[in-house]
């Protein structure tokens, strides 16, 4: 019982101590995939490439090589054509051989690797499941070598795609998102989408280390269960603690707790869930306009950039963007709150960005001067 305890939690155990072969089926590193027709026609172009090296081999050295159904006659291109033929795909009936020394030679050196080439591409299919571990250790390796400045998304149900799919569609390379989880077809979804993917429990820091927490630039915590989300908050806290962490919870009364946890930002989806259908009774525009401002890819959405030098000095307010706060030394400021009437350089201003102007009405004019 104590040889079995010791090897659970020894360091070879631990996902982060593996070697990068050991992780293939854990770690996947989407590769853009080809039509299979498409590789199909490639792996026949390539057997008929190797025939056609082989026929212009034996046609070199035709004279040596002597048909025993036809002795007193020399090799034509035909009978060139058939000796490769039989002799690529192993099936060797032994009417033609190689005599002279030459030709023989020509066999063993040429013919020979050409007749192996041939069957490895015919049974390309066998190959390819063969060395697709060894590929997959190749680009696990090259992606943990060069991990670094990326978000880290821990659980890939509704609000995990939720999240995925605001980043990307505000220009966030897929390669820069990593996402864990647990649930193999959640997975699948994120490979689909370009994701790398680690299969394992966000609360356990081996697989966050592997899913590279310690190198994040920010990580969003977006499990099922809110007793999970705060073991996997400081879990990221104590591996990363200068990453940003963005947490989500179902009930309001753990808030505090992801908060001690050192999340920087706490999302309640049960509140916020049950505040949008409260409006949505009374003011169903506001809840409209709500998910507009949520949704990157399509009308408004609330984004972020650094204050230009014309703009320094001047008020928010009173800006060609509809600015709704300031970050000023990592504290957000309402655009209304003393102590942001004048611009300062390295204030970054949250505003409203129109992402589809051709279908919002020019009318609107969205500055507050």
């Amino acid at each position: 019982m104590g040889k079995k305890l010791r090897s659970l939690i020894s360091p070879e155990s631990r996902l982060d101590n593996r070697p990068d072969y050991a992780l293939v089926g854990i770690v996947r590193v989407p590769l853009l995939e080809t039509s299979p027709w498409k590789q199909i026609f490639v792996r026949l172009l390539w057997a008929f490439g190797a025939l056609v090296l082989a026929v212009i081999i034996t046609y070199a050295e035709r004279s040596g090589y002597q048909d025993g159904n036809d002795p007193e006659n020399g090799m034509t291109l035909v009978d060139c054509i058939y000796y490769a033929t039989v002799t690529l795909t192993t099936t060797g009936y032994g009417d033609i051989t190689p005599v002279t020394q030459s030709a023989r030679l020509a066999n063993v050196v040429l013919i020979t690797p050409l007749r192996l080439f041939f069957l490895i591409v015919l049974i390309g299919t066998t190959l390819q499941a063969l060395t697709e571990r060894s590929r997959q250790a190749f680009r696990i390796q090259r992606w943990r070598s060069a991990l670094h400045n990326h978000t880290v998304v821990v659980g890939y149900g509704t609000k995990g795609r939720s999240a995925v799919a605001a980043m990307l569609a505000d220009d966030v390379p897929p390669n820069d998102i990593v996402v864990v989880d647990t649930d193999q077809d959640a997975l699948d979804l994120a490979a689909l989408k370009g994701l790398v993917t680690v299969h394992g429990s966000g609360a356990k820091a081996d697989v966050l280390k592997l899913a590279g927490v310690p190198r994040a630039k920010s990580i969003i915590v977006a499990t099922n269960q809110d007793d999970t989300a705060v073991l996997v908050t400081l879990s990221a806290r104590e591996l990363n603690p200068r990453a940003t962490i963005v947490a989500s919870i179902r009930e309001s009364e753990n808030a505090h707790l992801i908060e001690q946890s050192g999340a920087d930002s706490v999302v309640v989806s049960a509140e916020t869930t049950g505040r949008l259908l409260g409006l949505a009774t009374v003011t169903p525009s506001v809840v409209t306009l709500t998910e507009d401002l949520l949704s990157p890819e399509e009308g408004f959405s609330v984004s972020e950039r650094r204050v230009k030098p014309s703009e320094i000095g001047g008020s928010p307010r009173h800006l060609q963007d509809l600015v709704l706060g300031v970050v000023r030394h990592g504290k957000l400021y309402r655009v209304n709150d003393e102590g942001v009437e004048k611009l300062e350089v390295g204030d970054r201003l949250l505003y409203v960005r129109m992402s589809q102007p051709s279908i919002v009405s020019k009318d609107i004019n969205f500055s507050t001067k």
